[in-house]
């Protein structure tokens, strides 16, 4: 009688434990705040502790029209060369003055749109995190090419823009160095997630102005562009998908999981759906153009 009621506990546990696996309950928790619609934009314009960005690489972006409201700020204020790698954080002091310039504070609910399908937005919100400020901070889905579609309105004006007072709490621990690097490759215990183009993943193509084809090894592929709907459309795809695309990608809950790309725009968008969905990411911020001039080893098979 007692060997029956325990392979009857076993069988219960069993199916509790696959039935929660199907249901998603052991997923983490999806941070819904790091997105809104155009729609809830549109009903919050005037707020008064909306901050607006628009995160372009080139002024002409946002002089040929912008959302009511959005400051401006270019890539350029945030993303520099240094030691000859393109893309780097500038000093986080720097960076508190380019955000408080466009009147950023610790109150402010900060909504992000920019240059790429949201791309740059993505790197604005990787570098607002990095700062230790994105709790109050979300990506417009869709970007302004959805704003566009519904034919919402566009200013060409600049708004008047007081600097704010901010207060930054910087995590260093979200930016992962060549060295860390190294040693999280060797370990094969943490999601490693290439945002590029697959075949510059897989060694086919090289990427712009790197020597050497491949990717880390260990990394798998999770383009950036395929957790869009469509270029015409580029809102995220639904969760569920975005949850498989990145358990096929080898993420885990609890499990350390560090994005990166060429230069460290790519992997921003997949930094911030991973965060989205739950997961803890990192990002390797020089990526595979310093791991390929340091010559480090690549791998070219598909995984």
């Amino acid at each position: 009688m007692r060997l029956r009621l325990t392979i009857a506990a076993v069988l219960a546990l069993s199916w509790t434990g696959a039935l929660a696996q199907a249901t998603g309950e052991n997923q983490p928790r999806l941070r819904s705040e790091m997105l809104v619609t155009s729609e809830w934009l549109a009903g919050h314009l005037h707020d008064p502790e909306l901050v607006l960005l628009c995160i372009s690489a080139s002024p002409e972006f946002y002089d040929k029209g912008h959302i009511p409201g959005a400051r401006q700020i270019l890539l350029s204020e945030i993303a520099i060369t240094r030691d000859g790698i393109p893309n780097e954080l500038p000093p986080v002091e720097k960076l508190q003055e380019i955000f408080a310039a466009a009147g950023v504070s610790n109150s402010s609910r900060v909504v992000l749109y920019g240059e790429r399908f949201n791309l740059l937005a993505a790197r604005a919100y990787f570098t607002l995190d990095y700062l230790g400020i994105a709790e109050h901070a979300a990506l417009l889905d869709g970007g302004i090419e959805k704003w566009r579609t519904e034919q919402r309105p566009l200013a060409t004006e600049k708004p008047p823009v007081k600097a704010a007072r901010l207060t930054i709490h910087p995590r260093p621990e979200i930016l992962v160095d060549t060295a860390k690097m190294k040693a999280l490759a060797a370990q094969r215990d943490v999601a490693l997630i290439d945002a590029r183009p697959k075949k510059e993943y897989s060694g086919e193509q090289l990427s712009e102005d790197v020597r050497n084809a491949g990717h880390i090894p260990g990394a798998t592929s999770l383009y950036w562009m395929d957790m869009l709907a469509s270029r015409e459309n580029p809102v995220l795809k639904p969760e569920p998908e975005l949850r498989r695309m990145y358990a096929e990608a080898h993420a885990k809950p609890g499990q350390q999981l560090v994005t990166y790309c060429r230069t460290g725009m790519q992997s921003s968008f997949d930094y911030f759906v991973a965060k989205y969905l739950g997961y803890e990411p990192a990002m390797y911020d020089a990526s595979f153009y310093e791991w390929s001039l340091k010559n480090l080893p690549a791998e070219t098979s598909p995984r």
